[in-house]
């Protein structure tokens, strides 16, 4: 099965703890950019054929990410729409998510996404509390959000997720428990729990790396404030039905983000529009991986996606370990041996133990190594301790 995924970086206003490739544009390009999408589904098959990629025809799960993507016209919807499944033969049962802004979903937008068979939307909330919503840009309060949540459960789509970050300017752990309150309270089946990323690629990130005071960067929370939200986050959210699955996901069983999965398992994906990824595999099980330019002019233009590269064995035992590890499930010892070897799994295995040692990793199932409650905190130190070991054999 393949899962598809579609950039629409269209926004109202650019947030400050931003770092996608995204921006505000006027709703003139909305028609271009969708028709320039068109053209890559209709030309995706001759181009993996010539790449000597398999592509599944089946589609289980599209995801529309952003950027806003209800910012397009019904009428634009229904177009893209109307091509995925012209191109692909989209599954009944797939899981369809839209991510959406609190306060910009128009009424006939979400009766557009009902009608197109949209089973997820995911509501970038980023706080609950008015002012920390403020402070990083957003244009939507609390009751705007709660209401936003309750139109699309009344439209029939029951599948509703809502992401928080931890670590806003002016956050404090009273105000991260409103936040989570209100989650909780409005019945929402997944969550992702986000803690603020600190990068030249936002305006938010290049004032902290400078110790700049703009968008309120000296009210940003200290590291370890932002690791205590983040674990309360845990417990809260499992005490009121949503166990955590992977490091930044929560869900109630069975509302797993079936798309998301797909990365974290290394299953097959294409990417659509401004800086997407793709990965599939040769006929022969190898992993290619290619992606399209983060310039919107320039993916305007471009022919597609950049030529795909082809992972060797080292790199292919690496993704499976810091992808599967962000699982709580883990990576299964076993399903490595199979895919690599015994001897190949065998290099890993003092590593393994030496991060046991630090409470880091844990066995699960026998079989299976997971990270602890203190590894996925310090996960980016797990996941390079696996990059530093030798050559796949």
């Amino acid at each position: 099965m393949l899962g598809l995924y579609l950039s629409v970086p269209f926004c109202r206003s650019k947030c400050t703890y931003c770092n996608f490739a995204s921006g505000v544009f006027p709703a003139s390009h909305h028609d271009r950019y969708i028709a320039r999408i068109e053209q890559d589904l209709i030309a995706v098959r001759k181009r993996a054929k010539h790449s000597g990629a398999q592509l599944p025809q089946a589609v289980d799960s599209i995801y529309l990410g952003g950027g806003t993507p209800s910012l397009l016209s019904p009428t634009l919807f229904r177009r893209l729409f109307t091509s995925l499944r012209r191109e692909f033969a989209v599954l009944p049962t797939a899981e369809i998510t839209v991510e959406c802004a609190p306060g910009q979903l128009e009424p006939a937008v979400l009766e557009t996404l009902a009608e197109c068979g949209v089973t997820r939307v995911s509501f970038g909330v980023q706080s609950f509390v008015d002012r920390e919503a403020k402070s990083i840009g957003r244009l939507h309060n609390r009751a705007i959000a709660l209401e936003d949540i309750r139109r699309v459960q009344a439209a029939g789509i029951n599948d509703v997720s809502v992401d928080l970050i931890a670590g806003l300017p002016g956050q404090t752990l009273d105000s991260w428990y409103e936040s989570l309150g209100a989650l909780a309270e409005s019945g929402v089946d997944h969550a992702s729990i986000y803690m603020l990323e600190v990068d030249d690629e936002s305006r938010l990130g290049r004032e902290l790396l400078v110790n700049g005071g703009r968008y309120r960067a000296k009210e940003v929370p200290g590291d370890d404030l932002i690791a205590d939200l983040y674990t309360e986050a845990i417990a809260y959210l499992a005490g009121h039905g949503l166990a955590q699955y992977e490091i930044s996901n929560f869900a109630r069983s069975g509302s797993e983000s079936q798309h998301n999965l797909k990365y974290w398992r290394r299953q097959p994906y294409l990417g659509f529009g401004l800086d997407a990824h793709s990965m599939l595999r040769t006929h022969a099980g190898a992993t290619l991986r290619f992606g399209t330019t983060d310039d919107f002019d320039a993916y305007l233009e471009s022919p597609g996606w950049s030529e795909p590269r082809r992972l060797d064995r080292e790199e292919e035992m690496d993704e499976a370990w810091f992808l599967g590890l962000r699982l709580n499930e883990g990576v299964s010892l076993a399903a490595l041996r199979g895919e690599f070897s015994a001897s190949a799994v065998r290099e890993f295995l003092s590593t393994i133990a030496e991060l046991e040692d630090d409470n880091l990793l844990t066995f699960v199932g026998g079989d299976r190594v997971a990270l602890t409650a203190r590894g996925r905190l310090l996960s980016n130190e797990v996941f390079g301790r696996f990059l530093a070991e030798p050559a796949v054999a």
